[in-house]
């Protein structure tokens, strides 16, 4: 009896490690085949790839993931980018996931540029408007060392009540999408967020900064990337200027798409979806 009470403990005390190594996310598991892990973008749910996941599910082993603090997924501790990318190279291991593909939508796209970068072990990347410092992109003079938690604009972020929260969140999910129709979704979505990894999980992902590291990533990379509100010839500057260090990459742009290219072009976005897919087989 006491052997079965050790064993019983050491049983526990395994099935909570491993519960623990994949609290940073909820994954849905459909169809069969090569797997493709689908991230979305930050304060979104695997509810951005609906429209896709089905059709991809016919012919691959479709992982479709929504992170920490964001939809029904509790959130966890900070540092939380760091862990979530951690979870996620376990959870490729543990799963025994062979090649699998990485499609990515914005910080889903910079997440998978962080693992491709340590792990050549990635057959392919599809990244939806997604850069490897988006922190470079929005400030001048960046510098990742001066991101941190405790800061004049998080502190007003943090103590917003509800319908200021509601207020700020529709006023960015504007220019996200040229589809007025899906801004009511798209802010409902973010809207169910934890607060506080809203604001200091941005301020993580603000902190990344993968431009030399991008460099190492010998994987085929493909960039579906919007033009709108800036048009393209801006885009196309800024795209170049991030991704300098990246060997192997093409850059496709969605013009007249916003943020969410995936709701402003569905018919163009699935196609591309399959064309990379097919043409990297």
């Amino acid at each position: 009896m006491k052997n079965l009470k050790i064993y019983s403990g050491l049983l526990l005390l395994l099935l909570g490690l491993s519960l623990n190594a994949q609290e940073s996310f909820r994954v849905e598991k459909t169809g069969n085949g090569q797997p493709i892990l689908l991230f979305p973008g930050f304060a979104s749910t695997s509810e951005v790839f609906k429209e896709i996941i089905d059709t991809l599910s016919e012919d691959y082993e479709v992982h479709a993931f929504t992170f920490a603090g964001f939809g029904d997924v509790p959130p966890i501790k900070f540092p939380w980018l760091p862990q979530i990318k951690d979870d996620l190279k376990r959870y490729v291991t543990e799963n025994n996931l062979h090649e699998p593909i990485i499609i990515g939508h914005s910080m889903g796209g910079t997440l998978g540029l962080w693992l491709a970068s340590e792990d050549p072990g990635y057959s392919q990347l599809v990244l939806i408007d997604a850069l490897p410092a988006m922190g470079a992109l929005m400030m001048p003079n960046y510098n990742s060392e001066n991101i941190v938690y405790e800061s004049a604009y998080n502190q007003q972020m943090l103590t917003m009540n509800n319908e200021e929260f509601r207020k700020t969140v529709e006023q960015m999910v504007a220019g996200m999408s040229v589809d007025s129709g899906k801004h009511d979704q798209i802010a409902d979505m973010m809207l169910q967020s934890d607060q506080k990894t809203f604001v200091y999980g941005y301020t993580d992902l603000l902190k990344l900064d993968l431009r030399q590291a991008i460099e190492k990533i010998k994987t085929p990379v493909t960039i579906l990337a919007a033009t709108h509100p800036y048009g393209r010839e801006t885009a196309e500057l800024n795209y170049k200027k991030q991704y300098e260090h990246l060997k192997n990459y093409t850059l496709i742009f969605a013009d007249g798409a916003g943020h969410f290219v995936m709701y402003d072009k569905p018919q163009w976005f699935l196609e591309q979806i399959h064309s990379t897919l097919g043409s990297n087989e």
